[in-house]
């Protein structure tokens, strides 16, 4: 298993206050400040990179009848992390969780979005957004993804994670 690094890129902290020129974007960071995820997005928790490396060292995939996780060996303890755990340590408050869309409610909510560049592909474009949507997608791109290639682009699963989170 190759050594963790990580990317000066991901998991930043959003800003989440009202900019005093721009009325434009009053609308989007209010949303985002009563949406489930705006602790996720502001959260500043302490990070050890040694655990970090540890935890990815040692892990392994475990499953128990329809219950996956993760476990792995911390400072010689054992750390299992369930969906539920992250869900509930984010204060997402959603318990039931959402799986991903299919296409077709992804390009009818890409749509309702009024994307501006309809394609049978599953990649998408923050350029072919309004300015407040790409806002929303360039936030959840550089606090929330494992995002490794272009910052301009995302893929379905993201998509999928910005309609439900659009369409509550």
């Amino acid at each position: 298993m190759s050594t963790p690094t990580f990317a000066k890129t991901h998991n930043l902290i959003a800003y989440l206050e009202k900019p005093i020129e721009c009325d434009g974007f009053k609308q989007i960071i209010d949303f985002l400040n009563g949406s489930s995820i705006k602790y996720a997005l502001i959260v500043r928790p302490t990070i050890h990179t040694s655990c970090i490396k540890q935890f990815w060292t040692t892990a392994k995939v475990k499953k128990v009848d329809d219950e996956v996780w993760i476990q792995a060996l911390v400072e010689e303890k054992r750390v299992n992390i369930k969906e539920s755990s992250i869900r509930r340590i984010l204060r997402l408050d959603d318990a039931e969780g959402t799986s991903c869309l299919t296409n077709a409610e992804i390009f009818e909510g890409l749509a309702r979005m009024r994307y501006e560049k309809p394609s049978d592909k599953l990649t998408f474009y923050k350029a072919f957004f309004s300015p407040q949507w790409k806002f929303l997608i360039h936030t959840i791109l550089q606090c929330l993804s494992v995002k490794t290639t272009s910052w301009n682009e995302f893929s379905s699963t993201t998509a999928s994670a910005i309609i439900c989170l659009a369409t509550n």
